[in-house]
Protein backbone atom coordinates (compact mmCIF):
# COMPACT_ATOMS: atom_id res chain seq x y z
CA UNK A 1 0.00 0.00 0.00
CA UNK A 2 1.29 3.44 -0.84
CA UNK A 3 2.20 5.91 1.89
CA UNK A 4 -0.78 8.08 1.04
CA UNK A 5 -3.10 5.09 1.07
CA UNK A 6 -1.68 3.93 4.41
CA UNK A 7 -2.14 7.43 5.81
CA UNK A 8 -5.73 7.47 4.57
CA UNK A 9 -6.44 4.15 6.29
CA UNK A 10 -4.91 5.38 9.56
CA UNK A 11 -6.92 8.59 9.35
CA UNK A 12 -10.10 6.61 8.75
CA UNK A 13 -9.42 4.34 11.75
CA UNK A 14 -8.60 7.35 13.93
CA UNK A 15 -5.03 6.26 14.63
CA UNK A 16 -3.79 9.69 13.53
CA UNK A 17 -5.59 12.95 12.92
CA UNK A 18 -5.53 16.71 12.94
CA UNK A 19 -7.81 18.81 15.11
CA UNK A 20 -9.62 20.77 12.40
CA UNK A 21 -12.62 21.57 14.60
CA UNK A 22 -10.58 22.61 17.61
CA UNK A 23 -8.67 25.15 15.50
CA UNK A 24 -11.73 26.35 13.62
CA UNK A 25 -11.33 29.95 14.79
CA UNK A 26 -8.01 30.10 12.94
CA UNK A 27 -9.65 28.88 9.72
CA UNK A 28 -12.56 31.27 10.17
CA UNK A 29 -10.04 34.11 10.51
CA UNK A 30 -8.14 33.01 7.40
CA UNK A 31 -11.36 32.81 5.39
CA UNK A 32 -12.55 36.19 6.61
CA UNK A 33 -9.19 37.74 5.66
CA UNK A 34 -9.26 36.18 2.18
CA UNK A 35 -12.89 37.19 1.66
CA UNK A 36 -12.23 40.79 2.74
CA UNK A 37 -9.27 40.94 0.34
CA UNK A 38 -11.47 39.63 -2.48
CA UNK A 39 -14.23 42.14 -1.73
CA UNK A 40 -11.74 45.02 -1.57
CA UNK A 41 -10.26 43.93 -4.90
CA UNK A 42 -13.73 43.84 -6.39
CA UNK A 43 -14.61 47.27 -4.97
CA UNK A 44 -11.34 48.96 -6.00
CA UNK A 45 -10.50 47.31 -9.31
CA UNK A 46 -13.88 46.03 -10.38
CA UNK A 47 -14.39 43.28 -12.92
CA UNK A 48 -12.97 43.50 -16.41
CA UNK A 49 -16.14 42.65 -18.27
CA UNK A 50 -15.71 41.18 -21.72
CA UNK A 51 -17.18 42.40 -24.95
CA UNK A 52 -20.12 40.02 -24.59
CA UNK A 53 -21.32 42.08 -21.61
CA UNK A 54 -20.22 45.59 -22.60
CA UNK A 55 -20.87 45.34 -26.31
CA UNK A 56 -18.38 46.28 -29.01
CA UNK A 57 -16.63 44.92 -32.08
CA UNK A 58 -14.29 42.00 -32.81
CA UNK A 59 -11.96 42.33 -35.81
CA UNK A 60 -10.26 39.20 -37.14
CA UNK A 61 -7.78 38.79 -39.98
CA UNK A 62 -7.15 35.57 -41.86
CA UNK A 63 -3.67 36.62 -42.97
CA UNK A 64 -0.59 37.52 -40.97
CA UNK A 65 -0.24 41.22 -40.24
CA UNK A 66 2.93 43.18 -41.04
CA UNK A 67 3.16 44.42 -37.45
CA UNK A 68 3.67 42.73 -34.07
CA UNK A 69 0.91 42.07 -31.56
CA UNK A 70 2.10 44.95 -29.35
CA UNK A 71 2.15 47.34 -32.30
CA UNK A 72 -1.31 46.16 -33.40
CA UNK A 73 -2.54 46.88 -29.88
CA UNK A 74 -1.23 50.44 -30.05
CA UNK A 75 -2.81 50.91 -33.48
CA UNK A 76 -6.17 49.57 -32.27
CA UNK A 77 -6.19 51.87 -29.24
CA UNK A 78 -5.25 54.87 -31.40
CA UNK A 79 -7.92 54.06 -33.99
CA UNK A 80 -10.75 53.49 -31.51
CA UNK A 81 -9.93 55.60 -28.49
CA UNK A 82 -10.79 52.59 -26.30
CA UNK A 83 -8.77 49.83 -24.67
CA UNK A 84 -8.25 46.85 -26.98
CA UNK A 85 -7.35 43.19 -26.55
CA UNK A 86 -5.19 41.74 -29.31
CA UNK A 87 -4.49 38.02 -29.66
CA UNK A 88 -2.53 36.13 -32.29
CA UNK A 89 -4.46 33.27 -33.89
CA UNK A 90 -3.10 29.90 -34.91
CA UNK A 91 -3.00 30.82 -38.61
CA UNK A 92 -0.92 33.91 -37.89
CA UNK A 93 -3.88 36.27 -38.07
CA UNK A 94 -5.03 38.62 -35.33
CA UNK A 95 -8.13 38.92 -33.19
CA UNK A 96 -8.72 42.50 -32.05
CA UNK A 97 -11.44 43.08 -29.48
CA UNK A 98 -12.64 46.63 -28.75
CA UNK A 99 -15.49 47.37 -26.34
CA UNK A 100 -18.22 50.02 -26.57
CA UNK A 101 -18.09 50.48 -30.33
CA UNK A 102 -21.16 51.07 -32.51
CA UNK A 103 -21.62 50.22 -36.21
CA UNK A 104 -20.53 53.60 -37.59
CA UNK A 105 -17.43 53.68 -35.40
CA UNK A 106 -16.61 50.07 -36.27
CA UNK A 107 -16.43 50.90 -40.00
CA UNK A 108 -13.99 53.75 -39.29
CA UNK A 109 -11.82 51.53 -37.08
CA UNK A 110 -11.81 48.79 -39.70
CA UNK A 111 -10.56 51.18 -42.38
CA UNK A 112 -7.85 52.54 -40.08
CA UNK A 113 -6.73 49.06 -39.03
CA UNK A 114 -6.49 48.03 -42.69
CA UNK A 115 -4.07 50.87 -43.29
CA UNK A 116 -2.04 50.37 -40.11
CA UNK A 117 -1.80 46.58 -40.33
CA UNK A 118 -1.08 46.50 -44.05
CA UNK A 119 -4.02 44.16 -44.72
CA UNK A 120 -6.74 44.77 -47.33
CA UNK A 121 -9.98 45.87 -45.73
CA UNK A 122 -11.79 42.96 -47.37
CA UNK A 123 -9.51 40.59 -45.42
CA UNK A 124 -10.65 42.00 -42.07
CA UNK A 125 -13.86 40.57 -40.66
CA UNK A 126 -15.84 42.72 -38.20
CA UNK A 127 -18.44 41.29 -35.81
CA UNK A 128 -20.57 43.58 -33.65
CA UNK A 129 -21.91 42.51 -30.25
CA UNK A 130 -24.70 44.46 -28.59
CA UNK A 131 -24.65 45.01 -24.80
CA UNK A 132 -28.24 43.80 -24.51
CA UNK A 133 -27.09 40.27 -25.40
CA UNK A 134 -24.57 40.30 -22.55
CA UNK A 135 -27.22 41.62 -20.18
CA UNK A 136 -29.46 38.69 -21.06
CA UNK A 137 -26.61 36.26 -20.36
CA UNK A 138 -25.90 37.88 -16.99
CA UNK A 139 -29.57 37.82 -15.96
CA UNK A 140 -29.93 34.16 -16.90
CA UNK A 141 -26.71 33.32 -15.05
CA UNK A 142 -27.97 35.02 -11.88
CA UNK A 143 -31.30 33.22 -12.22
CA UNK A 144 -29.53 29.88 -12.66
CA UNK A 145 -27.33 30.56 -9.65
CA UNK A 146 -30.34 31.46 -7.49
CA UNK A 147 -32.27 28.34 -8.51
CA UNK A 148 -29.20 26.19 -7.84
CA UNK A 149 -28.76 27.63 -4.35
CA UNK A 150 -32.42 27.08 -3.44
CA UNK A 151 -32.36 23.47 -4.67
CA UNK A 152 -29.14 22.79 -2.76
CA UNK A 153 -30.56 24.11 0.50
CA UNK A 154 -33.81 22.15 0.09
CA UNK A 155 -32.01 18.91 -0.78
CA UNK A 156 -29.51 19.11 2.08
CA UNK A 157 -32.23 20.06 4.56
CA UNK A 158 -34.19 16.93 3.55
CA UNK A 159 -31.26 14.52 3.16
CA UNK A 160 -29.38 15.73 6.24
CA UNK A 161 -30.68 18.68 8.30
CA UNK A 162 -31.10 22.43 8.03
CA UNK A 163 -27.82 23.19 9.86
CA UNK A 164 -25.86 21.33 7.20
CA UNK A 165 -27.83 23.13 4.50
CA UNK A 166 -26.94 26.52 6.01
CA UNK A 167 -23.27 25.57 6.37
CA UNK A 168 -23.09 24.34 2.75
CA UNK A 169 -24.74 27.54 1.50
CA UNK A 170 -22.22 29.70 3.39
CA UNK A 171 -19.38 27.60 1.97
CA UNK A 172 -20.69 28.06 -1.59
CA UNK A 173 -21.00 31.84 -1.16
CA UNK A 174 -17.46 31.80 0.25
CA UNK A 175 -16.14 30.00 -2.86
CA UNK A 176 -17.92 32.31 -5.32
CA UNK A 177 -16.76 35.45 -3.50
CA UNK A 178 -13.12 34.35 -3.53
CA UNK A 179 -13.23 33.36 -7.21
CA UNK A 180 -14.82 36.64 -8.30
CA UNK A 181 -12.36 38.56 -6.14
CA UNK A 182 -9.40 36.84 -7.80
CA UNK A 183 -10.75 37.89 -11.21
CA UNK A 184 -10.92 41.48 -10.00
CA UNK A 185 -7.38 41.37 -8.55
CA UNK A 186 -5.64 39.78 -11.56
CA UNK A 187 -7.71 41.70 -14.13
CA UNK A 188 -8.68 38.67 -16.23
CA UNK A 189 -11.55 39.29 -18.60
CA UNK A 190 -14.99 38.07 -17.55
CA UNK A 191 -16.74 36.26 -20.40
CA UNK A 192 -19.60 33.77 -20.72
CA UNK A 193 -16.92 31.10 -20.24
CA UNK A 194 -16.19 32.60 -16.83
CA UNK A 195 -19.86 32.35 -15.89
CA UNK A 196 -19.92 28.70 -16.96
CA UNK A 197 -16.82 28.07 -14.85
CA UNK A 198 -18.41 29.70 -11.80
CA UNK A 199 -21.52 27.57 -12.08
CA UNK A 200 -19.42 24.44 -12.61
CA UNK A 201 -17.30 24.84 -9.49
CA UNK A 202 -20.38 24.90 -7.29
CA UNK A 203 -21.00 21.25 -8.08
CA UNK A 204 -17.41 20.27 -7.24
CA UNK A 205 -17.48 22.25 -4.01
CA UNK A 206 -20.79 20.71 -2.98
CA UNK A 207 -19.52 17.19 -3.72
CA UNK A 208 -16.65 17.43 -1.22
CA UNK A 209 -18.95 18.95 1.39
CA UNK A 210 -21.61 16.24 1.03
CA UNK A 211 -18.98 13.48 1.37
CA UNK A 212 -17.95 14.84 4.78
CA UNK A 213 -21.57 15.45 5.80
CA UNK A 214 -22.50 11.87 4.94
CA UNK A 215 -19.69 10.54 7.13
CA UNK A 216 -20.73 12.91 9.90
CA UNK A 217 -24.36 11.78 9.70
CA UNK A 218 -23.33 8.14 10.09
CA UNK A 219 -20.88 8.89 12.89
CA UNK A 220 -23.37 10.86 14.99
CA UNK A 221 -26.19 8.33 14.76
CA UNK A 222 -27.23 7.65 18.36
CA UNK A 223 -24.72 10.15 19.70
CA UNK A 224 -26.76 10.96 22.82
CA UNK A 225 -26.64 7.31 23.93
CA UNK A 226 -22.94 7.51 24.77
CA UNK A 227 -20.74 9.68 26.95
CA UNK A 228 -17.35 9.37 25.30
CA UNK A 229 -17.39 11.69 22.31
CA UNK A 230 -18.70 15.21 21.81
CA UNK A 231 -20.29 16.25 18.52
CA UNK A 232 -17.22 18.31 17.60
CA UNK A 233 -14.91 15.34 18.18
CA UNK A 234 -16.99 13.10 15.92
CA UNK A 235 -17.11 15.87 13.30
CA UNK A 236 -13.34 16.05 13.45
CA UNK A 237 -13.11 12.29 12.92
CA UNK A 238 -15.39 12.63 9.89
CA UNK A 239 -13.10 15.23 8.32
CA UNK A 240 -9.98 13.16 8.96
CA UNK A 241 -11.66 10.01 7.68
CA UNK A 242 -12.48 11.61 4.31
CA UNK A 243 -9.42 13.88 4.10
CA UNK A 244 -7.32 11.80 1.71
CA UNK A 245 -10.34 11.17 -0.51
CA UNK A 246 -11.00 14.91 -0.74
CA UNK A 247 -7.34 15.63 -1.51
CA UNK A 248 -7.20 12.96 -4.22
CA UNK A 249 -10.42 14.18 -5.85
CA UNK A 250 -9.26 17.80 -5.82
CA UNK A 251 -5.78 17.08 -7.16
CA UNK A 252 -7.14 14.95 -10.01
CA UNK A 253 -9.60 17.72 -10.93
CA UNK A 254 -6.99 20.49 -10.64
CA UNK A 255 -4.33 18.89 -12.85
CA UNK A 256 -6.12 19.24 -16.22
CA UNK A 257 -7.42 22.68 -15.25
CA UNK A 258 -3.89 23.76 -14.33
CA UNK A 259 -2.76 22.52 -17.74
CA UNK A 260 -5.33 24.74 -19.44
CA UNK A 261 -4.46 27.76 -17.31
CA UNK A 262 -0.67 27.67 -17.06
CA UNK A 263 0.33 25.79 -20.21
CA UNK A 264 -2.51 26.56 -22.62
CA UNK A 265 -3.14 30.13 -21.51
CA UNK A 266 0.32 31.04 -20.21
CA UNK A 267 2.97 29.17 -22.19
CA UNK A 268 1.14 28.63 -25.47
CA UNK A 269 -0.59 32.00 -25.37
CA UNK A 270 -4.15 30.76 -25.85
CA UNK A 271 -5.55 33.59 -23.76
CA UNK A 272 -9.16 32.64 -24.36
CA UNK A 273 -8.61 29.51 -22.25
CA UNK A 274 -8.02 31.74 -19.23
CA UNK A 275 -11.68 32.78 -19.23
CA UNK A 276 -12.91 29.46 -17.90
CA UNK A 277 -9.74 27.84 -16.53
CA UNK A 278 -9.01 30.51 -13.91
CA UNK A 279 -12.51 30.30 -12.45
CA UNK A 280 -12.29 26.50 -12.36
CA UNK A 281 -8.81 26.47 -10.80
CA UNK A 282 -9.56 28.99 -8.05
CA UNK A 283 -13.04 27.62 -7.44
CA UNK A 284 -11.90 23.99 -7.11
CA UNK A 285 -9.17 24.95 -4.64
CA UNK A 286 -11.54 27.17 -2.64
CA UNK A 287 -14.20 24.43 -2.66
CA UNK A 288 -11.83 21.83 -1.24
CA UNK A 289 -10.76 24.30 1.45
CA UNK A 290 -14.29 25.33 2.43
CA UNK A 291 -15.61 21.76 2.71
CA UNK A 292 -12.91 20.92 5.26
CA UNK A 293 -12.23 24.18 7.08
CA UNK A 294 -15.56 26.01 6.83
CA UNK A 295 -18.64 23.85 6.23
CA UNK A 296 -18.10 21.08 8.79
CA UNK A 297 -16.82 23.37 11.60
CA UNK A 298 -19.89 25.56 11.04
CA UNK A 299 -22.14 22.51 11.42
CA UNK A 300 -20.38 21.63 14.67
CA UNK A 301 -20.85 25.18 15.97
CA UNK A 302 -24.55 25.20 15.07
CA UNK A 303 -25.18 21.69 16.35
CA UNK A 304 -23.58 22.25 19.75
CA UNK A 305 -26.07 25.05 20.37
CA UNK A 306 -28.82 22.41 20.65
CA UNK A 307 -29.84 21.70 24.28
CA UNK A 308 -29.35 17.92 23.92
CA UNK A 309 -25.89 18.20 22.33
CA UNK A 310 -24.90 20.94 24.78
CA UNK A 311 -25.98 18.75 27.71
CA UNK A 312 -24.11 15.78 26.24
CA UNK A 313 -20.91 17.80 26.01
CA UNK A 314 -21.36 18.93 29.62
CA UNK A 315 -21.77 15.30 30.81
CA UNK A 316 -18.72 14.16 28.87
CA UNK A 317 -16.52 16.93 30.20
CA UNK A 318 -17.78 16.29 33.73
CA UNK A 319 -17.03 12.59 33.39
CA UNK A 320 -13.52 13.30 32.18
CA UNK A 321 -12.92 15.80 34.97
CA UNK A 322 -14.12 13.24 37.56
CA UNK A 323 -11.82 10.59 36.15
CA UNK A 324 -8.90 13.01 36.24
CA UNK A 325 -9.70 13.99 39.85
CA UNK A 326 -9.59 10.33 40.90
CA UNK A 327 -6.18 10.02 39.33
CA UNK A 328 -7.29 7.14 37.15
CA UNK A 329 -5.02 6.12 34.33
CA UNK A 330 -6.09 7.26 30.88
CA UNK A 331 -4.89 4.03 29.28
CA UNK A 332 -8.14 2.09 29.77
CA UNK A 333 -10.19 5.00 28.49
CA UNK A 334 -7.88 5.38 25.53
CA UNK A 335 -8.33 1.70 24.67
CA UNK A 336 -12.11 2.16 24.64
CA UNK A 337 -11.78 5.20 22.42
CA UNK A 338 -9.62 3.23 19.99
CA UNK A 339 -12.32 0.53 19.85
CA UNK A 340 -14.84 3.23 18.92
CA UNK A 341 -12.57 4.59 16.22
CA UNK A 342 -12.04 1.20 14.57
CA UNK A 343 -15.74 0.31 14.38
CA UNK A 344 -17.10 0.08 10.81
CA UNK A 345 -18.69 3.18 9.30
CA UNK A 346 -22.31 3.53 10.37
CA UNK A 347 -21.87 1.79 13.74
CA UNK A 348 -23.63 3.54 16.59
CA UNK A 349 -21.13 5.50 18.62
CA UNK A 350 -20.55 4.00 22.05
CA UNK A 351 -21.58 0.44 21.14
CA UNK A 352 -19.36 -2.54 20.37
CA UNK A 353 -19.93 -5.00 17.54
CA UNK A 354 -20.04 -8.63 18.63
CA UNK A 355 -17.15 -10.87 17.54
CA UNK A 356 -19.26 -12.51 14.85
CA UNK A 357 -20.07 -9.12 13.37
CA UNK A 358 -23.84 -9.65 13.73
CA UNK A 359 -25.67 -7.26 16.02
CA UNK A 360 -24.35 -4.94 18.68
CA UNK A 361 -24.26 -5.03 22.45
CA UNK A 362 -23.83 -2.01 24.71
CA UNK A 363 -20.29 -1.29 25.83
CA UNK A 364 -19.64 -2.11 29.50
CA UNK A 365 -19.22 1.09 31.43
CA UNK A 366 -16.75 1.48 34.26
Amino acid sequence: MSRLGNLGARLYRGEVGYDFIGKRKIWYGVSILITITAILGLAVSGLNMGIEFKGGAVFTTDTKAKVSVSQAHEDAVAASGHEAIVQELGNGGLRIQITEVDTKKADQIKAQLSEDLGIPEAKINADLVGPSWGEQIANKAWAGLGIFMVLVVVYLAIAFEWRMAVAALIALIHDITITVGVYALVGFEVTPGTVIGLLTILGYSLYDTVVVFDSLKEGTHGITKQTRWTYSEIANRSINGTLVRSINTTVVALLPVAGLLFIGGGVLGAGMLNDISLSLFVGLAAGAYSSIFIATPLVADLKEREPQIKALKKRILAKRAAAAAKGESAEDERDDLTDDLTEPAGAVVGQRRQPGGHGRTPRNRR
